[in-house]
């Protein structure tokens, strides 16, 4: 008969890899990511927009930015320019075609890090059924325990791109929207691994004038 402490320290040995590794598996959350575009009009101004619900997952050890993967979809036809008919004009079939194309995906390829809190991901952008690469600088905001329930561990990041919109096909309008798209994003993604990370200094509540006192 087998030796239970040996079998144990050998499943023990399998199974700390995945989680040893320091890599943890977080999922966007929609409500507090999104995506904020600014472009030329007309030589005037820039026109500003944003799209929020985007969802995705995130793979990440902040001391190893190099193993960190990002799979992320935008639903453009949540696209806001704060005019329900510059809405439907971008979202027409000569410009952004969300009837058919109604999101962009963004897959992460390589990641370089530039020091503990900054990093270049690059990857590949499918945007109205055209892929191109496409590099974020980014910045880790945060990564520790939300300070609301369900108290998961969150980390949050800001990043910024530019990109060509003419690249991916959307080329109408020429005289009037300007080519580069300056990209803007704010993102938080929530562990998706684990029990929820309760710091007990805080969750406690705080001892009352009547607890009783330690004996000395």
């Amino acid at each position: 008969m087998p030796d239970l402490r040996v079998t144990f320290v050998l499943l023990a040995a399998l199974a700390l890899p995945a989680y040893a590794d320091g890599v943890e598996h977080y999922t966007l959350d929609p409500v507090h990511t999104r995506v904020m575009f600014a472009v030329e009009h007309a030589g005037f101004s820039k026109a500003l927009g944003t799209v929020s619900g985007s969802a995705g997952h995130l793979q990440f050890d902040p001391d190893d930015w190099r193993s960190a993967r990002l799979e992320v979809e935008v639903p453009l036809d949540r696209l806001d320019l704060g005019d329900a008919k510059w809405n439907s004009a971008t979202r027409a079939s000569n410009l952004l075609d969300t009837a058919r194309h109604p999101v962009a995906h963004f897959v992460s390829t390589q990641v370089e890090p530039v020091d503990r809190e900054h990093a270049k991901v690059c990857g590949e952008l499918t945007l109205r059924g055209v892929t191109r690469p496409q590099c974020l600088d980014v910045t880790l905001n945060a990564i520790k325990r939300h300070p609301l329930p369900p108290f998961r561990r969150t980390a949050g990041f800001s990043a910024t791109a530019q990109l060509s919109r003419s690249a991916y096909g959307i080329d109408a309008w020429r005289s009037v929207i300007g080519d580069t798209i300056e990209l803007r994003i704010e993102a938080e993604a929530v562990r998706t691994r684990g029990e929820p990370e309760v710091d007990a200094n805080e969750a406690s509540p705080p001892p009352s004038s009547t607890s009783p006192k330690p004996v000395p």
